[in-house]
């Protein structure tokens, strides 16, 4: 083998000091320049199998591209400087990649915000409001489309498929001018040869780019998306015809719509498309890949019909059933990348298990024809377990980051090819049965609690109407009343003391004294602003799923977990581990306090249970509905416990309901069954005149409008304005909807601040199609990504508009 010193011989090691080491190897910091171990790279490199990496997280192992974005942004650095630090992880991801014995790694699956904005700038795709007249695409015009600027909105951003990234969503139309504008998917691939890393470039496949578009605003309804594939496709020839001649051996396009529920003429796009490119692909080994769900079997059919085309990608996780369509027939002589490595979670492979699913296929397509693969993009889990120093060892034992999911993806692949590493097998079957005998991951009580709900409806015993009365009468509350979200911008000031209490660096009463002085602050704004329903702004919140997480049984934490959500924005999600229960009140306490500055309502803030665990690494060795009815119990306790202490307006955050629909539609109805039953279940049992609201942002509600009124919610505020407000247009078609309703006036997701003007002009559009007794004014989502120069003026001028209003409704009347 071409090494001194193989990754695979640390299996002997104890399984902590294992992950380490392996973290250390594919760490991006051990692999930078100039460091000095870097010596030891190319005598560590494996031996590179029949091995595939979908793609990579992009933020880096320490967010140094979120810092390095916002520092831009700020102008605090230049494009040089934004450049240089994106370089230097592109550099680190491919050759960890390399030395970990990948063979087929990727380039161009690196973004500086978001894919599919990139693939819209490739194809000179520019909606004519930001003003481009041509030429390679800059960082100018690239995020302004993605986060607007102060005279034009961003385009629309939307959850990708079913999970908590974002895209930015094309807007096409008849008229659009395509034209080659963005030459990063080549500059990448040279970039990485000049490192002497061969790569497989990945595009987003032409007709899920089309799929995943919007008609702009305007078109006729009768036009298709589909019908500018023949506008599309020359680019996508172009930019293959350059990667030829720049040495590309393999090119991936990503199809994963190919996973959705398509009819026979999006079918046929695809052989359309596809027979359209063979000519130009031909001298390329082309791969289509697809993941996220099962393939249908019209949709596989279609597929392993496609001309020109090598090798296909199948999510083995999420889509298992594929493996049946593959034993009823696979063609001849191409290539399957069995997607055996979970790109979603964080737990690690149960490699006998792969092994075996391995073996079967090997025995279907042959053994020189299948590639060991991650079952999605790498991008949906974190960076690299190495950086968790403070991780109890057992859970430690049981995990895999990106980094680690790379060395089980070639340990699978060497395994395949006949050189099995026996000591690492051994211990991951170790920290397997580990996980399995626990005793921390099961607790009887919880498990027999959440058993008993299964037979239980969980509503409340009157109508929202009735209760809604009863609100009015202890809140008098004006018509049109205002709130916001939750959050408040989060300043670096803020950050420090929470991060100095947490580093016991001040005390208790220190840290106490701290935040109730930002609540009251926050609280006596929103009285200047004349805001009518308050919010205690959650000073103590690092994140609205992290910090219930921290205060639950059955979860544990990272340091440097982090997955990006969108943008520069990132996440760190909890680790679900075991069974979920409440040990004592979680918000009481700041609600109270937050109550007491003022005579005017003030919200209770909680994350409902469906977005804890849509928001969470979720275990996986039991349904999610039983770990989403333990989570449920929990908020109820909370619910329960605020009403108490005189808190009248508890909202139960479900902003990630939507991005949970299973993405086959055969599937939905029991998904939205438990979910919808799980958010009952917390507010079940108080008063009618405790008002329940819940709110979602960034998805497609209107296919799913009728399980949202079925939440029994008395006010549900949810995003609009970013997405055009597309929303009303379900209730534009004859939905009645009876309960409180904000749809968002403005977007708290760019700086930009609107006029009254415009927001009046939106409360307008909601009152043409809502009644206004039940509408509410409210921006789009939480403010803790703002600033209070942008977030003063623009709640200022969202309740100038709100009583506008509210006065041209009286004189009507």
């Amino acid at each position: 083998m071409n090494q001194v010193f193989s990754l695979h011989r640390l299996a002997p090691c104890s399984t902590s000091l294992r992950l380490l080491l392996q973290g250390l190897l594919s760490s991006s910091l051990f692999f930078s320049a100039n460091k000095r171990f870097s010596f030891l790279r190319f005598s560590l490199r494996a031996r590179a199998m029949a091995s595939h990496i979908v793609g990579y997280p992009r933020m880096g192992p320490k967010r140094e591209l979120k810092f390095a974005l916002e520092s831009f942004w700020d102008g605090k650095n230049n494009a040089g400087e934004l450049q240089k630090v994106a370089a230097d992880l592109r550099s680190s991801i491919w050759k960890q990649m390399a030395d970990a014995g990948i063979k087929h790694i990727p380039s161009n699956t690196f973004s500086y915000y978001d894919q599919v904005l990139d693939t819209t700038a490739m194809l000179g795709a520019v909606p004519p409001r930001y003003g481009w007249n041509g030429g390679e695409i800059g960082f100018d015009v690239y995020f302004s489309m993605a986060r607007g600027n102060a005279s034009v909105p961003a385009m629309e951003m939307t959850k990708w498929f079913d999970t908590n990234y974002h895209y930015i969503v094309p807007e096409l139309g008849p008229d659009v001018k395509f034209s080659y504008a963005s030459h990063k998917a080549v500059d990448e691939f040279k970039e990485a040869k000049a490192l002497g890393v061969d790569t497989v470039p990945v595009l987003i496949g032409p007709v899920s780019y089309l799929l995943l578009s919007k008609p702009v605003k305007g078109v006729e309804k009768s036009f298709s998306l589909l019908s500018l594939i023949k506008k599309i496709l020359p680019i996508y020839k172009e930019v293959v015809t350059e990667l030829k001649a720049s040495g590309a051996t393999w090119i991936q396009f990503d199809e994963p719509t190919l996973v959705m529920d398509l009819d026979s003429h999006q079918l046929q796009a695809f052989t359309h498309a596809y027979s359209e490119l063979e000519s130009t692909l031909a001298g390329l080994h082309v791969l289509i890949e697809t993941y996220f769900a099962d393939v249908p079997a019209s949709a596989y059919k279609t597929l392993t019909s496609l001309k020109g085309v090598d090798g296909y990608g199948f999510d083995l996780v999420r889509g298992p059933q594929t493996l049946d369509l593959i034993k009823g027939g696979f063609p001849s002589g191409k290539y399957l990348f069995a997607g055996v490595v979970d790109g979603r979670n964080i737990w690690a492979n149960d490699l006998a298990s792969s092994l075996n699913t391995l073996h079967t296929l090997e025995s279907i397509v042959g053994k020189d024809r299948i590639v060991v693969s991650t079952s999605c993009s790498l991008l949906h889990t974190a960076v690299d377990l190495v950086n968790e120093t403070k991780l109890d060892k057992e859970i430690k034992s049981w995990l895999a980051f990106a980094a680690q999911k790379v060395v089980e993806v070639n340990a699978l692949a060497q395994a395949l090819s006949g050189h099995k590493d026996e000591g690492f097998f051994s211990a991951n079957a170790v920290a397997q049965a580990s996980r399995k005998s626990s005793p921390r991951v099961t607790n009887e009580a919880v498990q027999k609690a959440a058993a008993a709900l299964k037979g239980s409806d969980h509503r409340r015993p009157t109508d929202v109407s009735s209760r809604l009365v009863a609100q009015q009468k202890k809140l008098n509350l004006p018509i049109l009343p205002t709130t916001t979200i939750g959050s408040f911008p989060q300043t670096l000031e803020l950050r420090r003391t929470r991060r100095e209490y947490k580093a016991k660096k001040i005390s208790e009463e220190d840290y106490v004294k701290a935040i109730k002085e930002e609540i009251n602050k926050v609280v006596k704004l929103q009285e200047e602003l004349d805001i009518d329903v308050l919010v205690h702004g959650e000073p103590e919140r690092n994140d609205m799923v992290e910090y219930f997480g921290e205060q639950l049984s059955g979860f544990a934490f990272t340091v440097n977990g982090w997955v990006q959500s969108y943008g520069s924005r990132c996440v760190k999600p909890p680790i679900i581990y075991g069974d979920v229960s409440r040990p004592k009140p979680m918000t009481v306490f700041w609600s109270s306090t937050a109550q007491s500055y003022t005579e005017r309502p003030m919200k209770g803030m909680l994350t409902g249970p469906v977005t804890i665990l849509n928001w969470s690494f979720v275990r996986n060795d039991q349904p999610r509905f039983e770990t989403c009815y333990q989570i449920a119990l929990a908020i109820k306790d909370e619910v329960e416990d605020l009403e108490k202490a005189g808190i009248t307006v508890i909202q139960i955050d479900e902003a990630a309901l939507r991005e949970g629909l299973p993405l086959r539609k055969s599937e939905q109805a029991f998904y939205l069954n438990w979910a919808v039953h799980s958010f009952r279940i917390t507010n079940t049992g108080i008063q009618d005149t405790t008002q329940i609201h819940t709110h979602m942002c960034y998805s497609n509600f209107n296919d799913i409008i009728h399980s949202i009124i079925d939440m029994d919610a008395d006010v549900i505020t949810i995003e609009n304005s970013r997405s055009d407000e597309k929303l009303l247009s379900v209730f534009r078609e004859g939905v009645k909807y009876g309960a409180g309703i904000g749809p968002g006036v403005y977007d708290i997701h760019s700086p930009r601040i609107p006029s009254s003007e415009e927001i009046a002009d939106r409360i307008n559009k909601m009152l043409a199609v809502l009644e206004s007794d039940v509408l509410w004014v409210n921006p789009d989502c939480g403010l803790k990504t703002r600033k209070y120069a942008e977030v003063k003026p623009a709640l200022s001028n969202m309740v100038v508009a709100a009583k506008l209003l509210r006065s041209q409704l009286a004189s009507a009347k």
